[in-house]
Parts: structure tokens; C-alpha cells; sequence
């Protein structure tokens, strides 16, 4: 079933029908217009507040990670201090005039992107929650909930796990004494911005695995038949999407085989509910 004709379902056809009476497509057009507009502005709002936010923003959140005070670094001593650690000594520098200025502009808008997500997710929902029926309505209940929380969990795994370890040890590899690590502020931005909007995405998983399973596109069996697969693309991709090496594609490929395993779980009790409801012919 097409996007389309989900929106344009009649309000009439029945006591499980959608909430609202059928619209053209141009009427829905300007539905999503004002949804993406409400959205922009939500984002535009938080990155002001973030840009305004100079030492909060850069000391306290995109530096945070580099300081050897930082909680992920002290945890790890306070366990043992045989796996105590602490990232090198990095000068960040800027090669370009007013190059600051505008990596300000952009970290203030990738913080405002990831800070408004729960908001423009729910404007997604509000677009296409009145075109289901009442029982799909009910079997996706909590979804804006669920993926803020997938969401901000990669965030926070990004930040604290990934962006300390990766940070300690691509920092301090050299292949030489003739040669220092300088990298530029631009560089490290980058870096930061990799170890976490791609492991927010990620950790949707057993989101996108619910609604695959609930259309009937992939089954437990399938997911179970192609484990060994998913785990090769899954490195795959943590290779493609942070930088290219090998702890920190470990970093991120474990917590996807456990997100992968959740996934298939969810596919497996949407069967289960599936097969309670079919009616047994005598």
C-alpha cells in the first residue's frame, strides 16, 4: 500500500476507519508543508540557543570528550587501574579566516537537529497517524516515545563510549617521532559528529525490524537463517559510516549484533500476536 492512498483512506468506510475525510493530494502537500516548517523552526530555535551557548556548547559538550576530567575516563580508573586511561593532549587548530564562526554555526545546528528529534518525529506522526485505522493507530502506540529513546541512546552511546576510546587512540597514534598530531577543529567536529548521528540511526533498528516484521516483509526465521550475513553488513556499515578503524567499528558493530538479536525478538512476538488472532477454520 502506497503512502498515498494510506493518506487518502475515508473517514466513512467504517467503524476502524481513519480520522479524517479524504484529501486530495495537493491538500496534503500543504499539511506536510506546514509539519516541515513547524520542524525547521523547532530546529532553527534550538541552534539559536546552542550558538548563543558558546562555552557550553564547545567546552562543556564537543570538548567534553578530549578532557581527561571527562566521566567516561574516570569510570573506567575507578573500575581498575589496570584499564585506566586518558586521551592525549590535542591542540585543535583553524587554518582559514572566520572558519570558527561557521564550524559555531554548524556544531549549533547539529545540536539542534539531534535536541529537536523527538519533535519533528512527532510532526512525522501527526502527518500519518490520521490516514491509519484505529488498529494500526493501537499497534504502533508509544512509537514516538520508543524511537526518541533508540535515538538519544545512540547519542549517548556515541558520545560516551565510542568518542572517548576512538579519541585516545587515534589521537595518540603516530607513525613516528617525526611526525605530531595537529588536528584541526574542523576535523575533530567531524570526527564527533560521525561517532554519533550514525549511532543514533542505528540504533533504530528494532524500530524499522517492528514494521518490516509487521507488513510481512521479513520473518524471525529469516533473520535467524541470515544472522552470520546481517553481522558481515552490519561491520560493513560501521566501517562506511565512522572512521576507518577497527576499534571503532568494534565499538559500534557489538551493540548492532545485540540490537540485531532485540530485533528479531520483536519480529518473533509480532508473530505470536499474528497467530492468536487468526481465526482456526473447523
Amino acid at each position: 500500500m502506497s503512502l498515498f492512498s494510506v493518506l487518502t483512506k475515508k473517514k466513512n468506510a467504517g467503524a476502524d476507519g481513519p480520522e479524517e475525510d479524504e484529501m486530495g493530494f495537493f491538500d496534503h502537500l500543504e499539511v506536510l508543508r506546514w509539519h516541515i516548517i513547524r520542524s525547521v523552526l523547532a530546529i532553527l530555535v534550538l541552534a539559536i540557543v546552542f550558538f548563543t551557548m558558546k562555552s557550553f556548547t564547545f567546552d562543556t559538550i564537543v570538548f567534553g570528550p578530549k578532557k581527561p576530567g571527562f566521566i567516561t575516563y574516570k569510570l573506567i580508573c575507578d573500575i581498575s587501574p589496570a584499564i585506566c586511561f586518558s586521551p592525549p593532549e590535542l591542540n585543535l587548530i583553524t587554518r582559514e579566516m572566520g572558519e570558527q564562526f561557521f564550524i559555531h554555526m554548524k556544531v549549533a545546528f547539529w545540536l539542534g537537529l539531534i535536541s529537536s528529534f523527538p519533535y519533528i518525529f512527532w510532526e512525522f506522526w501527526r502527518f500519518i497517524k490520521p490516514g491509519l485505522y484505529k488498529t494500526e493507530q493501537k499497534a504502533v502506540r508509544g512509537i514516538v516515545l520508543y524511537c526518541s529513546f533508540l535515538f538519544f541512546t545512540g547519542v549517548a552511546f556515541g558520545y560516551y563510549i565510542i568518542a572517548p576510546f576512538a579519541i585516545t587512540w587515534l589521537g595518540s597514534y603516530t607513525v613516528g617521532t617525526e611526525a605530531e598530531n595537529s588536528p584541526t577543529l574542523a576535523s575533530y567536529v567531524n570526527y564527533m559528529t560521525m561517532f554519533t548521528l550514525p549511532t543514533a540511526i542505528l540504533f533504530e533498528l528494532p524500530i524499522v525490524a517492528y514494521f518490516l516484521g509487521k507488513v510481512g516483509l521479513i520473518t524471525s526465521s529469516f533473520m535467524r537463517q541470515y544472522r552470520r550475513h546481517a553481522i558481515v553488513i552490519i561491520f560493513i556499515f560501521a566501517g562506511i559510516l565512522t572512521p576507518p578503524d577497527v576499534i571503532t567499528q568494534m565499538l559500534i558493530g557489538t551493540p548492532m549484533i545485540l540490537l540485531y538479536e532485540i530485533s528479531i525478538r520483536v519480529v518473533k512476538n509480532i508473530e505470536k500476536k499474528n497467530k492468536a488472532i487468526v481465526p482456526v477454520n473447523d
